[in-house]
């Protein structure tokens, strides 16, 4: 059974922790981003908190009080969650380290609640083994998608709320309560930070809580595309497009270059569009959640359709291709 309560007093504490997180970590010198112009992914000039996934992680805890399905959510969020906090705190995890503990998450989801991925909208299904392979190479990818936007006030927060509210009205559409609970839950929780991150940023996102949502959004839409035929196992990609496809651009344009593709560059989409056309931070995010918005919500429209799910990605890909080259190569054009 459905509670409007529950989204509300999420967004409450949300709102409630991030201003806590705020006060302590100015006055105890905590988990401060320092302004750095020397490294290419800081658009700040001053310490900012880096920790408001401590605020949507807190919040989110609401939905254990539900049902027993999210007290199993939260115990497997957790763990990636708690990958990004040892960052976000100042530790440093290797690459490895941080695969295996994103990877540990998705499995938790598999084991715990049963988010495997076998259906991938062709004529047959997985194996086991396979299935089970590809969604850890999903939600790892997921999480790491969200964490890669996170670089102007709301965009990464923005396009979770979107892709949350695209995830909510589906679960609406096939009458799953249950998720649409968790669904509203984290989006709410994502709000309570997200209006003391934009536009002044007050505080940051953190590694904790990109991992965080990354975790949710993906968990969200494999039970969704796995238990209803009328979810489209491609609506899950086509709504995360962005992301995602910000992750598999940057790893081959940086493999082009010889790079690794954890290397930080000033190259990634949102620079792009920050340097040749906005300008401002703020205004960043604004421009690209009007880009990715179409792409998030029209596909709920056809969200069966796998033809038309695909197509819808082709699209973006064909857009963004379009505007990154245009703006990253401007006297060619």
């Amino acid at each position: 059974m459905y509670s409007a309560i529950l989204p509300l007093v999420a967004f409450v504490v949300s709102f409630a922790v991030c201003l806590g997180v705020i006060f302590f970590a100015k006055k105890y010198n905590l988990f401060l981003d320092l302004s750095d112009s020397s490294k290419p992914q800081k658009f700040h000039h001053i310490a900012t908190p880096r920790a408001g996934g401590i605020g949507i992680f807190c919040a989110s805890i609401i939905m254990c009080f539900y049902s027993p399905f999210g007290y199993l959510f939260i115990l497997a969020g957790f763990v990636a969650f708690i990958g990004g906090v040892i960052e976000d705190f100042g530790g440093s995890l290797s690459p490895k380290s941080r695969l295996i503990i994103q990877a540990l998450s998705a499995i938790l989801g598999m084991v715990l609640f049963n988010a495997l991925i076998l259906d991938v909208g062709i004529s047959w299904q997985f194996p086991f083994v396979i299935g089970a392979l590809f969604t850890i190479f999903a939600v790892v990818g997921s999480i790491n998608a969200v964490n890669i936007i996170d670089g102007f006030n709301g965009l990464a927060s923005g396009i979770s709320i979107m892709v949350l509210a695209s995830l909510s009205l589906c679960a609406y559409i096939v009458g799953d309560a249950q998720i649409l609970q968790v669904s509203l839950i984290v989006l709410c929780a994502t709000l309570g930070f997200f209006v003391l991150n934009f536009p002044k940023g007050k505080i940051f996102l953190g590694d904790g809580g990109a991992y965080f949502l990354g975790f949710c959004i993906v968990e969200i839409a494999i039970l969704l595309s796995q238990k209803y035929e009328q979810v489209s196992p491609w609506f899950a990609l086509c709504i995360m497009i962005y992301p995602v496809y910000e992750v598999l651009f940057s790893a081959y344009r940086k493999k082009k270059k010889g790079l690794s593709p954890l290397y930080p560059d000033k190259m990634h989409f949102h620079m792009i569009i920050f340097r040749e056309i906005t300008k401002n931070n703020y205004k960043t995010s604004v421009l690209i959640w009007a880009i990715a918005a179409p792409f998030i919500f029209i596909p709920l429209l056809y969200m069966w359709h796998t033809k038309m799910q695909a197509l819808t990605i082709l699209l973006f890909i064909a857009l963004y291709n379009l505007i990154y080259f245009r703006l990253a190569n401007p006297r060619k054009h």
